[in-house]
């Protein structure tokens, strides 16, 4: 059985990769479990997959989870805080780490995990958009796999398997469009939070649904493409596919173009990243081109989604920009979904703290750096915030 350790267990990717690893307990057992603040569903995990240590964010839930499982024999070792799900990312005989946390807070985690000899399954792209300049040469050092398990870098992941060194032309990240791909852009400035937290297609956290809504995700995904597949970033292109059945192209030095399809389920690409390189049985419904239907395709409107084009500009900017852009639409979302800003205050806020950032772009940064633009970014985006003397959102 191959031991995983799970970073974000209480969330959207941590219960579906669980999902899994109960699916198949002859294939995965767990090792650790780290979370943030929901005790109750895990001490229900911890029952279940009797990990050897675990982890809660929240330091003051440790006592009320200890009270929780106190009747189990035996007890795993607990910790707390943001040093013990380092701990828990490090820790013992795990062969894979998937990192689930949401956000820039997965990236110390992921790190730890690396210089401990783990192998990775990426569902946090945070790590490689604020970090990628000090964790890709970690990769190399320590000699572990990187195994994308979001759905566009997985779908390209696999449609790369086989090509040549120097095949690979050009990437096509497929895009939803969001809540509002169907809403004319003026109608924008009166969305609620209610309306882009409804996505057509897919099952996900607040966080990545809102950037699912800007088309931020998008930009985010570009970024991390680059550093995952090598690619300058006017070979990397986005496109609007609304059925979300194509997750994701590769064109060839040929011009030839292979894609990966399959139902949005998220499933798909955890359990490739988990089971890499092979190919387990499953008995989930098999995707039915007939029910599908017709697959359609636009360009992407820039106008009603700037956060893209801010996105592209921060990667070429390179060095610590794009943790800046990261971590300013990081609080710009979070101001958003605590209805302090409107929706269309989210690409104004990240843009003028880029360019704030502009003069104090550090080149080639270390750990620490990118740890300070990642802080200084969520300051100034508040500042900006309120500058903008945006009305409440009701």
């Amino acid at each position: 059985m191959k031991a995983i350790t799970l970073l974000g267990s209480t969330g959207s990717i941590g219960t579906q990769t669980l999902d899994i690893v109960a699916q198949y307990p002859d294939q995965f057992r767990i090792v650790g479990l780290a979370a943030g603040r929901n005790v109750e569903m895990l001490a229900a995990q911890i029952r279940q997959f009797r990990p050897s240590i675990v982890a809660i964010c929240v330091e003051d839930k440790l006592p009320e989870l200890k009270e929780a499982i106190a009747d189990l024999d035996p007890q795993p070792i607990l910790l707390a805080g943001e040093a013990g799900i380092v701990e828990v990312a490090r820790y013992g005989e795990a062969e894979t780490v998937v990192t689930g946390i949401v956000g820039c807070a997965g990236l110390l985690p992921t790190i730890a995990a690396i210089e401990a000899g783990k192998d990775i399954a990426l569902a946090n792209k945070e790590t490689l958009i604020a970090g990628g300049p000090v964790v890709l040469p970690l990769i190399e050092k320590y000699d572990v796999k990187v195994l994308p398990a979001d759905s566009e870098h997985s779908a390209i992941f696999q449609c790369l398997q086989g090509v040549p060194d120097k095949g690979l032309r050009r990437i096509l990240l497929t895009a939803s469009g969001g809540a509002f791909r169907d809403l004319p852009v003026e109608k924008l400035a009166q969305v609620k939070i209610a309306d882009a937290l409804k996505h057509p297609n897919w099952s996900m956290g607040k966080k990545i649904t809102i950037d699912s809504a800007t088309l931020m995700n998008k930009g985010l995904e570009v970024i991390e493409a680059h550093f995952l597949f090598g690619l300058d970033y006017d070979r990397i292109d986005i496109v609007i596919h609304p059925q979300s059945i194509i997750h994701s192209l590769i064109e060839l030095q040929d011009t030839s173009v292979l894609a990966q399809l399959g139902w949005a389920d998220m499933r798909l690409p955890l359990l490739y990243a988990l089971s890499y390189p092979e190919r387990i049985y499953t008995n989930w419904e098999p995707l039915d081109l007939v029910k599908a239907g017709n697959l359609t395709f636009k360009a992407p409107d820039h106008q009603k989604y700037p956060c893209m084009q801010l996105a592209y500009a921060a990667g070429k900017a390179g060095g610590s920009m794009p943790a800046v852009l990261n971590a300013a639409n990081e609080q710009a979302v979070a101001l958003f979904l605590e209805e302090k800003i409107r929706f269309l205050d989210i690409p104004r806020c990240i843009e003028q703290v880029c360019d704030r950032h502009t003069a104090d772009n550090c080149t080639n940064p270390l750990l620490e750096d990118i740890v300070n633009a990642d802080r200084w970014a969520r300051q100034e985006a508040i500042a900006v915030c309120e500058a903008l003397d945006s009305r409440m959102v009701r």
